[in-house]
């Protein structure tokens, strides 16, 4: 799987590929701006505004007078002392709360005021409420600031939403990496290197040995494997010939194909990946966020509140003054200071705490639907299986270890560099066997290997290296080949001397962790499901050891997605588990996208969620992080817009006649108040056990 990351991210610029992607990004990022209140926005654009308006907030309250009664000092006094407060307040306003007045013409101009309206409204009567009084036009205390802290803390508040967002545009720059620059493009002439971008249809191309294929075609001449796992999944090199199709980004084996160009740039079935990953990180995008529901209904109670105050008030016969005072009042309690760090500090307390226990959280929608999974979908190798060979049964004649033939068939194939080689290597390895070395090496085309260990000429093959050798082979080594050719595994039988000495069953190993995360998920009344482009022998022969409820297996990359919303169809909420390119579009379809940390660059960024340990037990901890986040989440709202039930009433005057009536500074108290009850309520997430 290393050498697949390597050969993805080895190539850095496409032209062709790039502008295609950019095409893409525009228009999911137009369906985006449809539905997002940030739209145009950044983390580090309310980072720099942030750390502005806070350093010149600090002054304005250290020379307000209520601080100064409020803590009992006495600020220096010089001439214009006394206009520091209004005009750094002003300056706050207009630089650091420009982006909540844009976000709020936005959100009225489309008729769905929300948490940048209800920002807005507070700032803007804060703001020309001061102003109206140091002007000397009503007589009451001024409000800068209450104006700039609560333009500071929203300006926080919002920069650590941003930083909690995915913008999910990696997964496009990823896949287009996998293209090369440039291709060998054979003429009458003779070899040219050509960059791919001038590639066209039925043009001739050379594939030399390691290579990408720059683009879809035909093979026309030679034979080769090539490694197609990065777009289909399937764990064993595919062999080509003549007449055989090959696709853009897989890798070429050990032999060299001359191959006739089908399809380039938008063409591929590598750009159709794209394309099924951009158009499901667009759909995604439209949900809403749960505060901003929130801080609708609040907008829609504060200015109906504002107006009834005004309008009783002056029935009851008030000053104008006083009723202004109370319809200020009430909008800046509102004005939903601790509503704004609700839902971010939850987001990202939680997002340390599942990085803590190896599991990333890329975009927090994901996380939050997580508590609500029915159904996972399980990419079969490299997440269920390590999508690596491995030598998974071994037969042996009477009168011989099973570890003794492993050992010397690892020396016979230890100087192969065939896949199935490796497995076996790795397998011998594994069980701390010492590999002996091998002499006279050689190969038999189309059968096996041949080579000498510790002096003795063995052969390593099929059935095809059996009838060649017309070797004689024991009936519990035959009933061992045939039961792992039913599961769709390999068998390589060791001969000596005409006689099969052991067969090995060579297979993708199934994970000793998925077995413990399959079992923990069923208890969890989770149904489990597998997605493979593997052959269904293989595919059932996996799902019955691990006790896996669906299969679909033989899937093309470009129907992966497809199973997804086919379950989803059904009313159920799927999270899709995968590590390759070929499971990128299913990630960004499914209600939550978990991708293995082990796998591919574009699994990891179209997912939603990424397992750092590649441990499929990690799985049940992300539904207890969400269950968590979920719960603590709607005790933040509650605690934050839940105490206007009682102040906003205050704040009205409901209680003037029995003396009770709260002013304006006495309002933004509370509201601190209540932004410090919700920060500390939200730490409390980190003592929960995953």
């Amino acid at each position: 799987m290393n050498e697949k990351n390597h050969q993805g991210q080895k190539h850095e610029d496409r032209s062709d590929v790039s502008g295609h992607q950019q095409n893409r990004e525009d228009k999911s990022s137009a369906g985006h701006a449809n539905h997002d209140q940030h739209e145009g926005h950044s983390p580090a654009m309310f980072r720099d505004r942030f750390w502005f308006a806070l350093m010149l907030t600090l002054p304005v309250m250290f020379w307000s007078e209520h601080i100064q009664n409020l803590l009992g000092y006495q600020a220096p006094e010089f001439p214009g002392s006394s206009w520091i407060p209004p005009v750094l307040a002003t300056v706050v306003f207009l630089y650091g709360g420009l982006v909540f007045l844009k976000g709020a013409w936005h959100e009225l101009r489309a008729g769905l005021p929300g948490m940048m309206t209800l920002i807005a409204m507070a700032i803007t009567v804060a703001f020309a409420f001061s102003w109206v009084v140091r002007l000397g036009l009503l007589d009451a205390a001024e409000l800068w600031w209450e104006s700039s802290s609560l333009i500071t803390i929203m300006l926080l508040g919002h920069w650590i939403e941003m930083r909690s967002i995915s913008q999910a545009q990696g997964a496009l720059q990823e896949l287009a990496k996998l293209l090369p620059d440039t291709a060998a493009r054979l003429t009458d002439e003779g070899e040219e290197k050509v960059p791919v971008t001038e590639l066209s249809k039925d043009d001739i191309i050379l594939i030399r040995p390691g290579e990408s294929v720059p683009a879809d075609g035909v093979v026309q001449k030679g034979e080769s494997a090539l490694d197609e796992g990065m777009i289909t999944g399937e764990s064993k090199p595919v062999k080509k010939s003549e007449g055989d199709e090959v696709m853009a980004a897989t890798v070429n084996g050990e032999g060299s194909l001359h191959v006739k160009v089908t399809g380039t740039g938008e063409n591929t079935k590598l750009s159709g990946i794209m394309k099924l990953v951009s158009d499901a990180q667009k759909s995604k995008s439209r949900s809403q966020h749960l505060a901003d529901r929130a801080a609708r209904l609040l907008t829609g109670v504060a200015v109906a509140a504002g107006v009834l105050t005004l309008v009783v008030w002056q029935f009851l016969g008030a000053s104008i003054d006083f009723s202004v005072v109370r319809v200020v009042t009430v909008l800046v309690i509102a004005c939903p200071h601790a509503l704004g760090l609700a839902v971010p500090l939850v987001v990202a307390i939680s997002t340390t705490l599942g990085a803590k226990n190896g599991l990333l959280v890329r975009d927090r929608r994901g996380l939050e639907r997580a508590r609500l999974m029915d159904t996972v979908i399980f990419d079969k190798t490299g997440t269920l299986t390590l999508g690596e060979f491995r030598v998974v049964e071994i037969a042996v004649v009477e009168g011989e270890s099973e570890d003794e033939m492993l050992r010397v068939a690892a020396g016979v194939e230890s100087d192969s560099e065939h896949p199935i080689a490796r497995g076996i290597l790795k397998s011998a390895e594994e069980r701390q066997i010492e590999i002996p070395s091998a002499e006279r090496f050689r190969a038999i085309a189309g059968k096996g290997i041949a080579a000498s260990v510790d002096g003795t000429a063995y052969l390593m093959g099929g059935s095809a290296l059996l009838k060649a050798e017309d070797a004689t082979v024991s009936e519990p080594l035959e009933k061992t080949a045939e039961t792992a050719a039913g599961r769709g595994q390999a068998a390589v039988y060791l001969l000596r001397e005409g006689r099969a000495l052991a067969v090995f069953a060579v297979a993708d190993q199934i994970r000793d962790e998925s077995r413990e995360a399959v079992r923990a998920l069923h208890e969890r009344g989770i149904q489990l499901a597998m997605l493979t482009g593997d052959a269904q022998a293989v595919a059932d022969a996996v799902a019955t050891e691990l006790g896996i409820d669906t299969v679909f297996a033989e899937v093309l990359p470009e129907d992966k997605a497809s199973k997804v919303r086919e379950l989803q169809k059904q009313g159920r909420k799927v999270a899709m588990v995968g590590d390759g390119v070929n499971d990128a579009p299913a990630l960004a379809t499914a209600d939550i996208g978990i991708a293995i940390g082990a796998g591919t660059d574009v699994a990891v960024e179209a997912g939603d969620i990424v397992l750092v340990r590649s441990d499929p037990r990690d799985i049940p901890r992300i539904v207890a992080l969400s269950q968590a986040t979920h719960r603590k989440m709607l005790q933040n709202l509650w605690l934050a817009a839940g105490y206007n039930i009682v102040a906003i009433p205050l704040a009205a005057g409901v209680l003037f006649a029995w003396g009770i009536l709260l002013s304006p500074a006495v309002g933004a108290v509370l509201m601190s108040a209540s932004t410090v009850v919700v920060a500390i309520n939200a730490q409390l997430l980190r003592r929960v056990q995953l």
